[in-house]
């Protein structure tokens, strides 16, 4: 991305198993999440700036992606789309920037299935792990707070633990 999120300006790259990088996709913004089907034949995207999810066609052998549709359109009030994790059900967990939570959505449908709020607004990314992967691990910041948003936020920039109730799926694992 742009250091100063100057609109298009970056690109998504892919880093392939004989080390080498290609450009895969322009016109970003704020290059964000990235999560895969159960199935690995559709990767999820975030630029920020869209509020969308983007849902690409995935060839696992060659690293390629097409047919970009959106699979998530995060509604304004909300936040911002940020990092985000799949679980063992297919489902989008999605940390939501300046909307103070982590929402579990259906990517096939673009509902929304489930809120956790939290007690900072800023928050970053998600992932599974503990035992039986069933324990959600939300991030957040406090880079940009002023003083009397840290006031209001004592715990901005910590790290929060959830048990949504549903487990998630392991990391992949880079062959290169």
């Amino acid at each position: 991305m742009d250091l100063d999120a100057k609109p298009n300006r970056g690109g998504l790259y892919v880093l392939d198993s004989q080390r080498r990088i290609r450009r895969v996709l322009d016109g970003v913004t704020i290059s964000n999440g990235m999560a895969w089907s159960l199935d690995a034949t559709t990767m999820y995207y975030t630029d920020s700036a869209t509020r969308e999810i983007w849902a690409f066609d995935y060839d696992q052998r060659t690293g390629t992606i097409c047919n970009r549709r959106v699979a998530i359109r995060i509604p304004k009030r909300a936040g911002l789309p940020d990092g985000m994790t799949l679980d063992a059900e297919g489902m989008l967990w999605v940390a939501l920037w300046g909307g103070g939570r982590v929402t579990r959505w259906n990517p096939q449908t673009g509902i929304l299935l489930e809120t956790i709020r939290l007690p900072v607004s800023l928050v970053t990314s998600c992932a599974f792990g503990g035992p039986g992967l069933g324990v959600l691990f939300i991030t957040s910041a406090r880079a940009t707070l002023n003083s009397a948003s840290l006031a209001r936020e004592p715990l901005a920039g910590g790290l929060f633990r959830v048990e949504p109730g549903t487990i998630g799926t392991a990391n992949h694992q880079f062959v290169g």
